[in-house]
């Protein structure tokens, strides 16, 4: 199976909806596009939940090692990750109650896909949120 994006006006409706995104990969390093892109989603109003196992805090908000380790609600999972680590987060993803998980630009794993949609997932792959809000909501 290829990899099938949601309609525009679907991931419109997931943005309008979602509060809060998880951020898997996103660095303190305000020089990295997750760093970039996650301070640009938390000016447009979401909260942003880091999660990386080398950071204790960025953007203001507590980091978790995983996202098994969560403990609040998450609307969207966006993940930052190479391609070959995607279906670790994915495994990480069906273990929480979230149930919509966003692969940035240039992100594609087909096995993760497969195995996120068997889990009821929604899904996004090699697209930019922060582009897609701009383009969908401002």
């Amino acid at each position: 199976m290829s990899v099938e994006n949601p309609s525009q006006e679907r991931l419109k409706e997931i943005l309008e909806n979602a509060k809060t995104i998880a951020v898997v990969g996103l660095s303190a390093n305000p020089e990295r596009t997750s760093h970039q892109i996650a301070k640009r989603m938390q000016e447009e109003g979401y909260k942003i939940v880091p999660v990386n196992p080398t950071i204790d805090e960025v953007l203001g908000e507590k980091a978790y090692p995983s996202l098994t380790e969560v403990n609040e609600p998450i609307d969207i999972i966006n993940v930052f990750r190479r391609p070959d680590q995607l279906m670790e987060v994915a495994k990480d993803a069906v273990q929480t109650d979230c149930k919509m998980f966003w692969a940035q630009q240039g992100i594609v794993n087909e096995e993760a896909y497969d195995y996120l949609k068997e889990h009821d997932f929604e899904v996004v792959m090699d697209l930019c949120i922060k582009v897609i809000h701009a383009v969908l909501l401002n």
